[in-house]
C-alpha cells in the first residue's frame, strides 16, 4: 500500500573482507583496547581534583536522577571504516537487598559485532553492580568477561561503608573507596558538571589501576541518530600503571539532569573510535522482594549472558504481559479528501507463537490493497509478514510481497539483532544498529511503550532496506470520533532527525486503556491528507 515514504537514510560504510585480512595484530590490541577504554570513559570519573583529602563521597554533590529504575541505554561503537563494530548496553535494573545491604543493581554488556566480531576479535562481557543508592559507592561488582577462547568470572567486594572511604582494605580483593566502570558512569552523571570544573578518580578493573581526569570545557549541540542534544563538552585523560599508556578522548554528555552519555570519540593510529547513543528508554523493572539473605549467593553457576534488548520491552516480558494477544485482528480503512468512502483497507493480525526459523517468535502479519474508490488512480496491494522474539518484539525474518498495477517485487530479510545485521535473499548485508524494528514490528512495540504525555521514545526502523530513526513523542490526552464511538486517547506524533522531520507530519491516536490500540493516524502524502480509523474495535476477551 502506498504510504508516507520516510526521506532515505544516508548509506553507510561497506566492509571489505580483504581489508579485515590485512590487519595486523596491532590494529587488533588497538581495537581491543579502545572499546574498553570508551567503557571506562561511560564512567570512570568522579572525585573533583580540587578535593585530595580523604572525605567521603556523600560531601560531593549527588543527583538521584541517573539511577532511576528501569533506564536503559545502548551504544554503538564505530572503529574505522566499521560502522557497527560493537555495542554497549547499560540498565539500571532493579532496587532491593543484595548482600544484606540495600543497594541498587546495575547492569552493562559489551559485545563486538559480526565481521569485527569473526575476524579481529570476539568480545561478549557482562557486569554486575551494586551500589548504595544514596551515595553511588559501589559494594560488589560481578563480571563475566568472555573473548575470544578466554572465559572467566570475577567478584569483588568494596570495602567502604560511609565516612571510611580511605582506610586501607583489610580483607584479600577488597577495594576501599575505589569505583569500577559501571558505578563510575552513574556517579559521575549525578555530578553538577558545571562549566570549567575538573574531575578526577582512581578506578580499578580487571586488576588494572586507572587514573581518570576530566576537565567541563563547554556546551555544544551534538547531532546523533537518535536526535539532537544540547550537550556538556568534556575532555578526558585516561592513564593507567603501565608506562606510556595514557589516552585522550572528548564525552559528551546530554545537559539536564539526567546526564546522558550522548557522544564519545578518541582516535587511534588505527582510526577513529566513536561510541554514539543509539537508544534511551525506560522499562518496566521486575518486582525484587527484600530478604535479610544475601542474594545472589557467591559461587551461583556460571550466568547466561545478559542480553538487553533495544526496544523498551521488560525482560521480563511474556506474551501474557504485551498489550495484544495472539488472534488479535485490528482492521482499519484509509480515507483521502474528495473521494467518497474508503480508499484502501488493512489488516494487522498476530498469527501464533510458534517456532520459526529456528527460533521462538511471534508470528505478524499485515495485509493491505486499495478498494474501487481508487481504481482511476491505481490498484496495489501489499502483503507482509514479521517473525518477532516475543520479549523483545524484534524481527529475526521480514517478507514482503507488493504490486502496483503491473509492478511487483517481492523482498526477504534474515535479521540477526546480536551482531546487527539484516542479510537480503540475495546475499546483499546491511549494516543495522542493535534493536531496529521493520514496519510491522514497530506497530506492535510503540503499543509496549509508555504514553504519557511529554514522553519521547526512539527506535530504528528499516526504510527501503536502511535504517532511519524514528521518534515518538506522546503530545496530549484528548478524546477521538471513531465511527460512533468517543475513545479516550492519546495523541502522538511520529518523527525524523532529518532536517525536515516532520515533513509529512505524521499523527497518531492510540488508546489510552493497557491495549494502547492505534485508533488513528494522519499524514500529509502527495495524493493529500490521508486518515487512517480503526474499523472494529475489538472487545478484549473476560
Amino acid at each position: 500500500m502506498a504510504d508516507a515514504k520516510l526521506n532515505q537514510y544516508p548509506s553507510g560504510c561497506a566492509i571489505c573482507s580483504d581489508r579485515i585480512l590485512n590487519y595486523d595484530s596491532k590494529v587488533t590490541q588497538s581495537l581491543k583496547l579502545a572499546a574498553a577504554c570508551l567503557l571506562l570513559v561511560l564512567g570512570a570519573f568522579a572525585l573533583p581534583s580540587s578535593a585530595q583529602q580523604t572525605d567521603d563521597l556523600t560531601s560531593r554533590p549527588f543527583s538521584p536522577a541517573p539511577y532511576r529504575v528501569g533506564e536503559r541505554l545502548t551504544y554503538n561503537i564505530s572503529f574505522s571504516n566499521f560502522i557497527s563494530a560493537a555495542h554497549v548496553e547499560l540498565l539500571v535494573a532493579s532496587r532491593g537487598t543484595f548482600f544484606g545491604r540495600e543497594g541498587l543493581q546495575l547492569k552493562g554488556h559489551l559485545e563486538t559485532n559480526g565481521v569485527v566480531n569473526a575476524a579481529l576479535f570476539a568480545v561478549n562481557n557482562d557486569y554486575i553492580t551494586y551500589v548504595d543508592p544514596f551515595t553511588g559507592l559501589p559494594f560488589r561488582s560481578d563480571q563475566t568477561i568472555r573473548e575470544a577462547s578466554r572465559t572467566a568470572e570475577t567478584s569483588a567486594d568494596f570495602n567502604q561503608p560511609a565516612g571510611t572511604a580511605a582506610i586501607p582494605s583489610r580483607s584479600m580483593g577488597e577495594v576501599p573507596g575505589t569505583y569500577d566502570f559501571l558505578s563510575a558512569i552513574y556517579r559521575l552523571r549525578a555530578l553538577p558538571l558545571s562549566n570549567g570544573s575538573t574531575y578526577a578518580l582512581s578506578l580499578r578493573n580487571e586488576n588494572q589501576n586507572y587514573q581518570i581526569e576530566i576537565r567541563v570545557t563547554g556546551q555544544e549541540v551534538i547531532k546523533t541518530n537518535v536526535g539532537s542534544f544540547n550537550a556538556i563538552v568534556c575532555q578526558v585523560r585516561i592513564k593507567n600503571e603501565a608506562p606510556g599508556n595514557s589516552y585522550s578522548l572528548r564525552a559528551y554528555f546530554s545537559d539536564d539532569q539526567r546526564h546522558v552519555p550522548v557522544l564519545i570519540v578518541t582516535r587511534l593510529a588505527a582510526g577513529e573510535v566513536r561510541a554514539e547513543l543509539a537508544g534511551s528508554a525506560f522499562v518496566t523493572p521486575p518486582t525484587v522482594t527484600p530478604t535479610p539473605t544475601p542474594t545472589p549467593v557467591p559461587g551461583t553457576p556460571p550466568r547466561t549472558p545478559v542480553t538487553i534488548p533495544a526496544t523498551p520491552v521488560s525482560e521480563e516480558t511474556g506474551p501474557g504481559d504485551l498489550p495484544f494477544k495472539v488472534g488479535e485482528q485490528l482492521n482499519y480503512q484509509v480515507f483521502l479528501p474528495n473521494i467518497s468512502g474508503a480508499v484502501a483497507l488493512a489488516t494487522f493480525q498476530v498469527r501464533a507463537r510458534s517456532k520459526y526459523f529456528d527460533h521462538d517468535g511471534l508470528f505478524f502479519t499485515l495485509n493491505a490493497q486499495t478498494t474501487n474508490a481508487l481504481q482511476k488512480l491505481f490498484v496495489a496491494t501489499e502483503a507482509m509478514s514479521s517473525y518477532v522474539d516475543p520479549k523483545s518484539l524484534l524481527p529475526f525474518r521480514t517478507e514482503l510481497t507488493a504490486s502496483e498495477g503491473r509492478r511487483r517485487s517481492v523482498s526477504k530479510l534474515t535479521i540477526n539483532q546480536d551482531y546487527g545485521l539484516a542479510t537480503t535473499e540475495n546475499g546483499q548485508r546491511i549494516e543495522i544498529p542493535i534493536g531496529t524494528h521493520d514496519y510491522l514490528s514497530y506497530f506492535y512495540v510503540v503499543r509496549t511503550f509508555n504514553l504519557t504525555p511529554g514522553k519521547r521514545s526512539a527506535i530504528s526502523i528499516l526504510v527501503n532496506n536502511k535504517p532511519k530513526t524514528l521518534f515518538i513523542t506522546a503530545l496530549k490526552q484528548e478524546s477521538v470520533q471513531i465511527g460512533s464511538q468517543t475513545v479516550p486517547a492519546i495523541q502522538v506524533s511520529l518523527t525524523t532527525d532529518d532536517p525536515q522531520g516532520d515533513k509529512f507530519q505524521l499523527r497518531g491516536w492510540i488508546s489510552g486503556d493497557r491495549r494502547h490500540l492505534p485508533l488513528r493516524l494522519t499524514a500529509v502524502t502527495e495524493l493529500g491528507p490521508l486518515r487512517a480509523d480503526l474499523a472494529i474495535i475489538p472487545v478484549t476477551p473476560q
